[in-house]
């Protein structure tokens, strides 16, 4: 007892200091201080948290198709979502650090220089963020150092499903069925109020698009709603969807209303926002229509649903019997047709159209999608992995699994046992509108010059 009293009166003094907990937190997909599980219990547990984002030159490459892994569009508002993350954390008395490189080298690093007792992150499902994933662990296990991995990309936790992964419906009408009836949302976590950093000698810059390879992005006049990265812009939407004063979108018909789409499927993807906070404020509030049947609540579904077919199957996602069944003859042409496909010169003034809008904005609505999918794998008939890698450069709200499951899902090689999806390409193609303010939009040139427009198409 009497050397009990003689340490805690020596620490009082500041003659014994004792060792702090510090826990690094590894930010990627989830970009924001609200419902963070990592970064709830980071500050909970720790003495010290030690925020961090790589910015990593693997999604900044060239693929063998010549596409960028991420295009400007989407760059820009990743750029702009980091800063926000890191202003909104210096509101909390935080910090952000910012580094360049591999993050199976810098994490370590960065653990060691700080001496971080643990590493948290959500994990990914998707092929390469897992590889990614484990090459940081891998790394960690070297210098003794654990790497936790947390579930807060969808919403239902895996946990609180009906089913274990192995036995998830490979039918989403079956599995949102048994989700909707048997499981619940879990309550957000809280948001903090204050985190203690320690002294951070490098926060490090914010790479401008230049230093990742890219250009400054066009913003295309006939585009009028406007993108802004991070989670202050993305809550201010969502609280615009929710009181229904949002600005004009994109409706699945593709035609220019003030509908009810939600455009936050960009700070969705990047987990500027959180997806069960989403179907909180939708499903609870008293101002509009909004409720759990609501369309967005649907596509929060399907995100769920890609992401645990991701889980259950792994590489097997798509399904090797229908690959191996799949007798479609690919065009002789098709390198060209996939060309005037992705520039929206295929004479078809529908897809055309949703074509130029992809290209100058990032983003086309979800029917447009299936759309122009359909056409180019069963009337065209090219290779889904190409139109599934264009996307991949394109849209500024990509996320893995949600691209690969629709892409296969549209050309029918993915575990879903429904056959009616070639209606997608085969049925409705000959079927599209030829005139309409949508098509008369985005077929039309705004600009002064043939290089201008070449610019963004």
């Amino acid at each position: 007892m009497q050397i009990c009293e003689l340490i805690e009166r020596c620490q009082l003094q500041g003659i014994i200091t004792m060792s702090e907990k510090t826990i690094l937190v590894w930010f990627r997909n989830d970009l924001r201080v609200h419902d963070n599980e990592i970064l709830f219990e980071a500050i909970r547990k720790a003495d010290k948290v030690l925020p961090v984002y790589c910015f990593d030159p693997f999604y900044f490459k060239t693929t063998e198709l010549g596409l960028s892994k991420t295009g400007n569009i989407r760059a820009r508002f990743l750029l702009e979502s980091v800063a926000d993350l890191r202003h909104n954390l210096q509101k909390l008395g935080g910090d952000l650090i910012v580094r360049t490189g591999n993050p199976a080298d810098i994490i370590p690093q960065l653990a060691q220089q700080y001496q971080a007792s643990e590493v948290y992150h959500h994990r990914e499902v998707a092929f390469e963020e897992t590889k990614i994933s484990e090459d940081v662990e891998t790394a960690l296990w070297k210098i003794k150092l654990n790497l936790k991995h947390f579930i807060g990309h969808t919403l239902y936790h895996k946990e609180d499903l009906p089913f274990p992964i192995k036995d998830i419906p490979d039918s989403f009408a079956v599995f949102k069925k048994k989700v909707e009836r048997d499981s619940a949302v879990r309550p957000c976590i809280e948001t903090p109020r204050h985190i203690s950093v320690p002294p951070i000698i490098d926060p490090g810059k914010i790479p401008v698009l230049a230093d990742l390879g890219l250009t400054e992005p066009f913003d295309d006049p006939r585009e009028i709603f406007q993108y802004k990265g991070g989670e202050t812009a993305g809550l201010e939407q969502l609280q615009r969807y929710i009181l229904g004063t949002g600005q004009p979108a994109v409706s699945r018909g593709g035609k220019y209303t003030a509908d009810h789409s939600s455009r936050l499927s960009a700070w969705i993807s990047l987990g500027c926002l959180s997806m069960r906070w989403v179907y909180r404020q939708v499903t609870n509030n008293t101002h509009g229509s909004h409720n759990s049947n609501s369309p967005l609540i649907l596509e929060l579904l399907w995100r769920d649903y890609f992401r645990f077919m991701f889980k259950k199957h792994g590489r097997q996602l798509f399904s090797p019997e229908r690959l191996k069944d799949d007798q479609r003859e690919p065009a002789p042409n098709q390198d060209e047709l996939f060309e005037k496909w992705k520039t929206g010169n295929t004479d078809v003034p529908y897809i055309d159209a949703s074509m130029h809008q992809l290209n100058a904005t990032g983003y086309i609505g979800n029917h447009n999608r299936q759309i122009v999918a359909g056409f180019l794998v069963h009337q065209l008939k090219a290779d889904w992995r190409k139109g599934a890698a264009y996307f991949e450069e394109k849209l500024i709200d990509y996320s893995p699994a949600s691209n690969s499951g629709n892409w296969a899902f549209v050309a029918g090689v993915d575990k879903d046992p429904r056959d009616n999806r070639y209606f997608l390409g085969a049925k409705q193609a000959a079927e599209l509108e030829t005139q309409s303010h949508f098509i008369n939009t985005w077929l039309s040139d705004v600009y002064d010059d043939d290089s201008s427009l070449a610019s963004v198409i």
